[in-house]
């Protein structure tokens, strides 16, 4: 059924948009993923649907640090450092994220700008660490999840992390995205669809060499990419699998969409300082 689906899916694509991005005269940044953690032995089933469930893999916790030749830092995601995430999850080799930036060579204080995938916890809890960066999420996503008063709306966003959006947002720190395909920043592009969240999104940039794309959960190991597997948590498997499609068109190839929790991205990319990959075409 899903090779039957490929061909309305990569219709769906060209629909909404799915074109590598332009060159022109827009800024480049450099790419790259750092690991601030690993949740050892992860079952494989609980991230792509219909994995054999007894295997198990290394799933890795990253954030994605954009530079600019300014030496300006878009983040996208970041992280979590909440001590009862630690406690219930009890990550391996674990720093909070702004230092996992710092031990891979970046400054955290020069993160301006912080592009939230989707509110889960382990992407969205951090924000604080980087207490000078404006904060860019879906509309949809925020106001699904995040109640007037800072309660949680639905079980998929912790109460602690929607209280501090709520906040955040009162405070002036949050911007709203409306919809596909938006220039947040020039350069960065946010993109919705797959489904993990209500309105979870994922981000192309356009690099020196050609786009890169930011899957995030929206797809969490290359083996969804390059078996044309669904995602085991999204609410519409054909929505996640039409997102993957277009990722890959915006990409060129799947070597170039960087998925949420693979450890593979620190093989198949050379891993210079201490945890981090530098995602160059």
């Amino acid at each position: 059924m899903r090779q039957r689906a490929l061909p309305v899916l990569m219709a769906l694509v060209a629909a909404c948009g799915g074109q590598p991005a332009r060159g022109g005269g827009e800024p480049t940044w450099d790419v790259a993923a750092v690991r601030f953690g690993t949740l050892a032995g992860f079952r494989v089933r609980s991230l792509i649907a219909g994995a054999d469930s007894a295997r198990r893999i290394d799933a890795t916790l990253m954030v994605w640090p954009l530079r600019a030749a300014d030496g300006r830092i878009v983040l996208v995601d970041a992280g979590f450092t909440r001590a009862k995430f630690i406690t219930q999850w009890k990550p391996r080799d674990y720093v909070t994220p702004d230092s996992a930036l710092r031990l891979a060579g970046y400054d955290p204080a020069k993160v301006s700008d912080i592009v939230i995938s989707h509110i889960h916890w382990d992407h969205a809890d951090g924000v604080e660490r980087f207490p000078g960066a404006r904060i860019w999420l879906q509309r949809a996503e925020f106001e699904t999840y995040v109640g007037p008063a800072g309660e949680a709306k639905q079980p998929a966003i912790d109460p602690d992390v929607a209280a501090m959006y709520r906040r955040l947002f009162t405070e002036g720190r949050v911007s709203l995205v409306d919809g596909d395909n938006v220039e947040v920043i020039p350069g960065i592009r946010v993109h919705t669809g797959g489904k993990h969240t209500f309105a979870s999104q994922f981000v192309s940039v356009h690099t020196a060499g050609g786009p890169v794309v930011i899957a995030s959960d929206n797809a969490y190991l290359y083996e969804n990419l390059e078996q044309r597997r669904p995602i085991a948590q999204t609410l519409d498997s054909l929505s996640n699998l039409a997102a993957q499609a277009r990722m890959l068109t915006l990409a060129g190839s799947a070597r170039f969409v960087v998925p949420g929790h693979d450890p593979a991205v620190f093989t198949r990319f050379a891993e210079g300082p201490p945890r981090k990959a530098t995602i160059r075409r």
